[in-house]
């Protein structure tokens, strides 16, 4: 067994090979934290997490007292066919349907190596800031057809030992497009993912649209999630109508509703009804701060809203609210690094959680996408689990949302794949 200093031996643990992590400070499923160890195997999946671990048989140990673990951040709802198109699809409005309409246009010219090429330089952005699985939207429509999600289908399966993508179907209704051409594909289109998604507030008839996607999500057996409500719109709300299908086709704990913004407009007593119904029926949120921010309220002629949904109300009232990336650097939202600590910060101060709840932050790009993803037994720090965790400077958990590390080790399935560090370089005469 070898040892040696923390960052040569991080720098330097030789893929394929079991190794341990002694000492550290690990964030459990639950937001606890403690010293313990950590013993991958050579298969790239976690052995153990306690404290005193027997390491004599690892191949290699890595003393990492003073660090923190945290496991890998996953980013629950991206649009990987849409990213890094900003300077192709100019969106002068800045709203919602400008950005559609930018899309939608430049879809029908991006052929699958433009795809392929953008896709995958997002992701390996992501990967090196922690963000160690992606659940990504890919238009599937007249204009982009199949590209989208055949393309994606391909990096997903290339890419599984390094990231976990999985694809939603985003059954895209536009205005004027008969349900013929999405009744006929959706089926094909939902083979290559591993969800069913759309956005029924823009098509022509919601609750058609509506029994199509739960439909065929029935039928395939994979789960729902739902661009819902990403408007303000008090009036026109269609969650009622999304949660009577949940109960109806039986798809309790296997539906997200992604943005539902709507909630923040309307009053009081009608949300606590709504979420009151979403816990019972077990439906998961993603919350999309840079898209909601930047989207929403430009028509307000003073003080416009945040456009988020009620992320604090939903937090505290128990249901499972995770926050995502959705769009980077495109229409939609112009800006973004793939940085999961980035989205965390905008989600608790745009979403008035409190100071003393960094750790709610960190739970909605860990434990709370995992369980809306369906990961399950494959995330996290329990036996048999993908190695997918951070290995960083920070003190604890608030620490690392608060202003993130100076020094990140990235393991994706048991191996390092990124690491990063900040150093301060002061001159002789400053020595």
């Amino acid at each position: 067994m070898v040892r040696d200093t923390q960052t040569a031996s991080l720098a330097n643990l030789v893929p394929g090979q079991s190794f341990a992590l002694t000492g550290g400070t690990v964030i459990h499923d639950d937001g606890s934290q403690s010293l313990s160890d950590i013993v991958v195997g050579a298969d790239g999946r976690i052995v153990a997490v306690e404290p005193y671990l027997d390491t004599s048989t690892c191949g290699a140990c890595v003393d990492i007292t003073g660090m923190l673990v945290s496991p890998g951040f996953l980013d629950a709802h991206q649009h990987l066919d849409k990213t890094g198109v900003l300077r192709f699809t100019p969106n002068p409005s800045g709203t919602l349907q400008g950005a559609r309409e930018a899309f939608a246009k430049y879809a029908r010219t991006a052929g699958p190596d433009d795809i392929h090429k953008r896709a995958t330089r997002t992701v390996e952005r992501c990967l090196s800031r922690g963000t160690t699985a992606i659940r990504s939207h890919i238009n599937v429509d007249k204009d982009a057809g199949f590209h989208g999600i055949e393309t994606l289908a391909g990096v997903r399966d290339a890419e599984k030992d390094r990231i976990t993508l999985q694809l939603v179907a985003f059954m895209t209704p536009h205005p004027g497009q008969d349900f013929d051409w999405l009744a006929k594909n959706i089926d094909g289109a939902v083979a290559l993912a591993d969800a069913v998604g759309g956005t029924p507030a823009v098509s022509e008839d919601p609750p058609r649209y509506l029994d199509m996607l739960f439909s065929a999500a029935v039928k395939a057996g994979k789960p729902v999630d739902l661009h819902l409500d990403e408007h303000l719109k008090a009036d026109v709300h269609l969650l009622d109508a999304a949660l009577e299908r949940v109960e109806r086709f039986g798809m309790q704990g296997r539906t997200v509703f992604s943005h539902v913004s709507v909630l923040s407009a309307l009053p009081r007593s009608d949300f606590q009804r709504i979420a009151e119904r979403m816990l019972a029926l077990d439906v998961g949120v993603v919350t999309l701060p840079a898209a909601n921010l930047y989207l929403q309220g430009r028509d307000a002629e003073m003080l416009p809203p945040r456009g988020l949904t009620r992320v604090a109300e939903l937090y505290r009232a128990g249901v499972t609210i995770a926050t995502a990336s959705d769009n980077i650097q495109d229409p939609f939202v112009p800006t973004g690094s793939g940085d999961m600590l980035e989205i965390a910060r905008w989600t608790l101060l745009a979403g008035h959680l409190r100071g003393d709840e960094l750790a709610a932050a960190h739970r909605m790009i860990t434990t709370a996408p995992a369980r809306l993803m369906g990961l399950g037994k494959d995330y996290g720090f329990k036996a048999g689990a993908r190695a997918d965790f951070i290995v960083t400077d920070c003190i604890d958990t608030d620490t690392l949302v608060a202003g993130g590390p100076d020094r990140a080790f990235v393991f994706s399935k048991g191996r390092l794949v990124s690491h990063s560090a900040t150093e301060n370089i002061r001159s002789k005469e400053d020595a």
